[in-house]
């Protein structure tokens, strides 16, 4: 899953990155308004975690102006302000759900996920290709009613496959959904990731559904007869 952090206290946002990173998730940092809102409309977050203090824009305009635009990616305002019509503005200018500093990381992360499972609007709770499911909200996998243990990025690079519903996937793609901005390494390290996969979600179960399209990239189908790599 990839967040959007927008937190201009420097040492709370490398502290959220780091935790979040340390458990599965993809984390981009911003620090200011203007740079959230560019990144928030720029790239497919799973859920955006918005500060209401921040130079530039304030929480409430980069909120307000996303929801304006059509971006309707779960957002989880922070806010040091105390009181409820605190709460309602951040309600009311579109956020999703909020938290007031200081507040407990397992708190935080336990509303990330229940924003998650919600998704955005429309968007299903869970990920799905044949017999073949994927819960982002709960990290969990399985195929035929079988669990499938993934690493992290095993599970954000068939996390962004299944998002794509059978299109094909470019490595440059899968890069910029299951890593982070900052990410500057080999892009091979896709075929890494996607040989791993097969090698879980595939050859046990007698399937092929991780296709190459020489040349471009993967596409997710329920099965794919022959070679497929």
């Amino acid at each position: 899953m990839r967040v959007l952090v927008v937190e201009d206290e420097l040492r709370l946002a490398e502290s959220l990155q780091w935790g979040l990173e340390a458990d599965g998730y993809a984390v981009d940092l911003a620090h200011d308004g203007h740079e959230g809102l560019a990144l928030a409309q720029a790239h497919p977050y799973q859920v955006i975690v918005l500060d209401v203090m921040l130079p530039g824009l304030n929480g409430y305009r980069v909120c307000a102006a996303l929801r304006a635009r059509g971006v309707s990616t779960p957002i989880l305002m922070l806010t040091a302000k105390n009181g409820e019509y605190d709460e309602a503005e951040a309600l009311d200018t579109g956020a999703d759900d909020f938290l007031g500093k200081p507040f407990s990381y397992v708190v935080l992360t336990a509303r990330l996920r229940a924003l998650a499972r919600r998704g955005a609007t429309g968007a299903p709770a869970t990920l799905s290709s044949g017999d073949l499911v994927l819960d982002p909200a709960r990290r969990s996998c399985a195929r035929a009613g079988r669990r499938i243990a993934l690493t992290t990025k095993e599970f954000a690079v068939l996390e962004c496959l299944l998002r794509h519903d059978g299109r094909v996937v470019t490595k440059d793609e899968i890069l910029r959904q299951a890593w982070d901005l900052a990410y500057r390494g080999n892009p091979n390290i896709v075929e890494v990731y996607v040989s791993a996969l097969r090698r879980k979600v595939d050859t046990p179960f007698g399937c092929r559904s991780i296709d190459t399209v020489r040349g471009v990239g993967y596409r997710l189908v329920a099965d794919v007869s022959g070679d497929g790599r």
